[in-house]
């Protein structure tokens, strides 16, 4: 299976956003994090995020179908932020987030740390992100009773 990372532009907005809408729905159903949930965002939302000066959204294709996509940013020149990262539910499971992030980390050598945010509870998000190398930073954020997001760093 060839993934790859591609910038969005705002033609991709749509698209992307359908495919945010379809990845997010089923943890908004399960967590009912009104506040933190990008099912909830609107597209004006991932058309700022393509076009932030200091970032943007990657598209994550597998062939040549965008099956998801990354927001990626840095904090300055070598401190970067992956948020949201996503693939559509019938994607997950494949091995394709973690292609995609070997692709970001190759596409900006120059990163010395990057950091994201998660959902505690989703134990297999967790898994991913440690087994890429991340650790948890200690920082966590209560979003409701059900719902704690977690912070995770990669330094080099």
């Amino acid at each position: 299976m060839k993934v790859s990372l591609v910038k969005a532009t705002e033609n991709d907005a749509e698209a992307i956003f359908d495919i945010q809408v379809k990845a997010f729905t089923p943890l908004f159903e399960k967590y009912n994090d009104y506040d933190v949930n990008p099912a909830k965002e609107t597209i004006d939302r991932v058309v700022e995020r393509i076009n932030r000066p200091n970032g943007g959204f990657y598209k994550i294709l597998v062939g040549s179908e965008i099956v998801g996509a990354m927001c990626i940013y840095w904090k300055d020149n070598v401190r970067f932020w992956i948020s949201p990262m996503f693939i559509l539910p019938s994607y997950q499971g494949k091995g394709i987030a973690q292609k995609a992030m070997i692709l970001m980390e190759k596409m900006f050598p120059e990163a010395t740390s990057w950091e994201l945010s998660t959902i505690l509870e989703e134990v297999r998000n967790c898994y991913l992100y440690e087994k890429m190398g991340y650790s948890q930073t200690g920082v966590s954020r209560i979003i409701n009773d059900n719902t704690t997001l977690v912070f995770y760093k990669k330094s080099y």
